[in-house]
Formats: structure tokens, C-alpha cells, sequence
């Protein structure tokens, strides 16, 4: 059975008025299968490319908020009690920070796990 997803690519924009990024992860949110997740990876070098000055704990640290948002776990606050469309509502939602994402984009899928890997895979490398 295949299961409509949406996703955003969650992007470092070390330097927002440069609108220069890198991206680092992505969260997958699949209502039919019950599924939001984020995958993500952080290269220190490429990041600092964009900005020598960039805080990477807090990059990381945002990322892994995020991932605790995604996971449901205690650390993401209320939002951890929040349906799985609400909380990746709150993902995808526009802002002006170092962790941003990008416009959403959706497809059908028989495994979220396994399409989050590969949309990582390809988006983030």
C-alpha cells in the first residue's frame, strides 16, 4: 500500500542577510503510516565554509531539538504531545534562524524509513 508523505529539507543558514546555506537533514512526516522522522548529518567543514565563526554546537544542538520534536521524546517540550501533524506544522513553518526549512515536498511511498534515508541520502549527502 503506498502512503502520500510531504517532506522539508532543513537547511543551515549560518549567515541569513547571505542567504547562502547548506543542507543538513530532512523530516518526513507520512500521515497514513503514522510516520515523522528526521535524518540529519552536520559536516563541520562545509558549514564552516559558509560562516568560520559559526557556532556548530549550537547547529547541532537545533537539529537534535528537532529530532526530539520529530521523536515525540521529553526534551521537545508540549510540542511532544502534539499530533504528529502538528508538530511537523511546526517544522515546516517559515523562520528567520540558522536552522531553516525549505519549501515543502511531497510523493508516495510504501516505507517512510526508507524513503527518509534515501531523500537524505540524495538532498544531503
Amino acid at each position: 500500500m503506498s502512503f502520500a508523505y510531504e517532506y522539508v529539507v532543513i537547511r543551515c543558514v549560518p549567515r541569513v542577510h547571505r542567504e547562502e546555506f547548506i543542507n543538513l537533514g530532512v523530516v518526513l512526516h507520512c500521515q497514513g503510516a503514522e510516520f515523522l522522522d528526521v535524518e540529519w548529518r552536520c559536516d563541520d567543514d562545509r558549514v564552516r565554509a559558509l560562516d568560520p565563526h559559526v557556532d556548530l554546537h549550537q547547529v547541532r544542538d537545533g537539529m537534535a531539538y528537532i529530532e526530539a520534536i520529530c521523536r515525540g521524546t521529553g526534551r521537545a517540550g508540549a510540542a511532544a504531545s502534539a499530533s504528529l501533524g502538528t508538530r511537523f506544522g511546526f517544522l515546516k513553518a517559515p523562520r528567520s534562524t540558522v536552522l531553516q526549512p525549505a519549501p515543502v515536498h511531497g510523493g508516495l511511498t510504501d516505507d517512510p524509513a526508507a524513503t527518509l534515508a534515501r531523500l537524505c541520502s540524495v538532498l544531503v549527502g
